[in-house]
């Protein structure tokens, strides 16, 4: 193969490999960070607004009370609505394993209740995943990835609102190499929007640099309105993630997988399409 021919072999890639390596190292930094922050979550299993936890005033609470048949019952809070969740929330398991838990043990990292433990596989992949998201987010704005791939142009931000109704008709487009403009904007929204906040909010869950950085806490309205952020985007997180995958099973699983395995090809010419443009799926 010569020099050129490699060269536009590069190019032609649907995805190209720090894409396809980020892509991969954030799935399992996502994972540890969402099973590990619920065991952290499960050592106080409640959420509140200001820089103090107000016991009698939670937003959001899981617990466990014992019903008039004196079995024990898990429920979840959230504001002025209770809400049963035996077996899921607040109390789970079963026989002798049945426990008060926020979380159930299946989703939690380790499985059993060791908040220490939840805290170093935490913090550690979350100083791996910052440190991964911010030299993507340089190779992103130096290679052209941003402005190639992710950017939208006039005519995508006129189209979004027969973008989100082709989505919600599951009428997807076949070309490949070519994000469509709400899927550019989730993007965009996760890459510089929900991941920044994740790493702010948990970056005030530090005493150090609480001391260090008071002006931080400031920023979102004192450490518990942080750690509410911290959890409302981390569920974000995981309803986009949720989203994704669907998106993935409905376009063709396969080849997606494939494609961001070994990057794929971009194709041109005549697509599938919607009133003339090109897209892609998630």
């Amino acid at each position: 193969m010569t020099h050129d021919t490699a060269r536009r072999s590069h190019r032609d890639r649907r995805h190209r490999l720090p894409v396809r390596l980020w892509h991969w190292f954030n799935l399992w930094c996502l994972i540890v960070l969402l099973m590990s922050g619920l065991q952290i979550f499960n050592a106080h299993p409640a959420l509140y607004w200001g820089s103090a936890s107000d016991f009698s005033d939670p937003w959001l609470e899981m617990y466990a009370i014992r019903g008039a048949d004196g079995e024990i019952q898990g429920q979840t809070a959230l504001g002025p609505w209770v809400f049963d969740t035996t077996g899921v929330l607040g109390y789970s398991g079963h026989g002798d394993q049945a426990s008060v838990r926020g979380f159930p043990a299946w989703l939690t990292l380790p499985s059993y209740q060791y908040l220490t433990m939840g805290r170093l596989w935490h913090f550690f992949f979350a100083w791996l995943f910052a440190g991964a998201g911010a030299i993507f987010a340089l190779y992103a704005l130096f290679s052209g990835h941003l402005k190639r791939d992710l950017w939208l142009p006039a005519a995508q931000w006129r189209g979004l609102g027969r973008d989100i109704l082709d989505h919600l008709r599951l009428r997807f487009h076949t070309a490949h190499g070519h994000y469509n403009g709400l899927q550019k904007l989730s993007y965009l929204g996760v890459l510089f929007v929900a991941l920044p906040l994740m790493i702010l909010t948990g970056l005030c869950m530090s005493p150090t640099l609480n001391a260090a950085a008071p002006w931080l806490l400031d920023l979102f309205g004192g450490r518990q309105s942080a750690r509410s952020i911290h959890f409302i985007v981390a569920g974000s997180l995981v309803a986009f993630v949720a989203i994704h995958l669907l998106m993935v099973i409905l376009s063709g699983p396969i080849r997606q997988v494939r494609d961001m395995v070994t990057g794929g090809r971009r194709q041109s010419g005549a697509t599938d399409t919607v009133r003339g443009d090109r897209h892609e799926t998630p």
